[in-house]
């Protein structure tokens, strides 16, 4: 499900982005950006809430991906389902995946509280309800929709996981609730392993919660529970999956982010990130950015497409996949190693490392190619 993010707090992300309303942080995006956090634009456009999908549109890179009408329809229906009769079937599954008597549950509607829809307020919410249910107070109500937390580049995002369980054996249990399908119990491991990115960024943020409250963090539970349809129809089914991988490998992603504050600091006074403005005046501000470009990217940025060719016209070693980029350390562009080849360069102290790996690996080339 989308989630919000406030109005940044630096002026300056908001001057970039211009009168347009910020977009909101997701855990998708979260998880696309801690794929490559080496990439100063995604932070700085992702913190600004520019829409980045526009962004690319308005200079010439339409985005080639996304959801359509169609399946966001489905998503939808399958969630009413499993929410319906107060998560009758969320408690179904609860049942039957952790085999334990829970014959009902309250369910506390966190889309707003009193009527008022206020991020600040629902969060406020969120943590006095969990900490009366981690005090054992009411061992059985499930939040929908709770505002959780997290600082990402320097910035709150703000978290709307599907549901989180009661206190369960002791424990809370994030629900995610998705439509791609499981027939005979296996559903799309690509599909899978995204959720469960996703499901870590909510864990994290629900560990934050803890923390910030004193509510020990042992109540969280490192699994998280998938619902998604059973077989060809739409009968909900739920599976519990590990994520201490996952938690692991995102704490270590989100640390090595930059504060996208000080990245903006950097750019000249006239630049703009404001959709409104002409395409070279975003071009020129885009350039401004530090980019990490490789081939992964054309599967979850917006943006990925105008940094290609942009890597494609500097000869970046990047544009060949991490695995060349990380191989070739102080050598900027293919078209330097392939001078370092032909001798037409000397490579440089920091660079004699990476050369010598490329003349041995031509070698190898020539030895192979003689062979055949």
């Amino acid at each position: 499900m989308p989630s919000q993010q406030s109005e940044p707090p630096d002026d300056r992300l908001a001057r970039l982005r211009g009168p347009q309303p910020p977009q909101p942080y997701t855990a998708r995006k979260i998880t696309a950006l801690t794929a490559n956090p080496a990439c100063g634009r995604r932070a700085v456009l992702d913190a600004a809430g520019v829409d980045k999908a526009l962004l690319a549109q308005q200079v010439g890179y339409e985005p080639r991906f996304g959801q359509s009408p169609f399946s966001l329809a489905r998503e939808q229906a399958f969630h009413d389902l499993v929410k319906w009769g107060s998560y009758a079937e969320l408690i179904r599954l609860l049942r039957e995946q952790l085999s334990v008597p829970v014959a009902e549950a309250h369910v506390a509607d966190l889309n707003e509280v009193g009527g008022n829809t206020d991020l600040h307020l629902r969060e406020w919410e969120t943590r006095r309800l969990i900490a009366h249910v981690a005090s054992g107070q009411d061992v059985r109500l499930i939040l929908d929709r709770p505002v959780l937390t997290l600082e990402v580049a320097g910035q709150t995002a703000y978290l709307e996981p599907d549901a989180l369980t009661h206190r369960i054996e002791g424990k809370f249990h994030v629900v995610l609730i998705r439509s791609f399908a499981a027939i005979d119990g296996q559903a799309n491991p690509t599909a899978v392993a995204e959720a469960a990115k996703q499901a870590a960024v909510y864990v994290l943020a629900l560990h934050r919660a803890f923390e910030t409250a004193g509510l020990p963090t042992e109540q969280i539970s490192h699994e998280f529970l998938l619902v998604c349809p059973k077989d060809f129809s739409n009968r909900p089914y739920g599976r519990l999956i590990d994520l201490r991988q996952e938690l692991d490998a995102l704490q270590f992603q989100l640390s090595r982010l930059r504060r996208a504050e000080d990245l903006a600091a950097r750019l000249p006074e006239t630049a703009t990130l404001d959709t409104t403005r002409s395409a070279d005046e975003l071009s020129s501000s885009i350039e401004a950015l530090d980019a990490s470009y490789t081939p992964s990217c054309l599967s979850f940025c917006e943006m990925a497409r105008y940094c290609r060719d942009e890597a494609d016209g500097c000869a970046s070693p990047a544009r060949l996949g991490s695995g060349v980029r990380n191989d070739l350390p102080g050598i900027d562009s293919t078209r330097t190693a392939l001078d370092y080849l032909d001798g037409v360069a000397a490579p440089g102290e920091a660079e004699a490392e990476a050369a010598d790996l490329l003349r041995a690996a031509a070698r190898l080339r020539r030895l192979r190619r003689g062979a055949a």
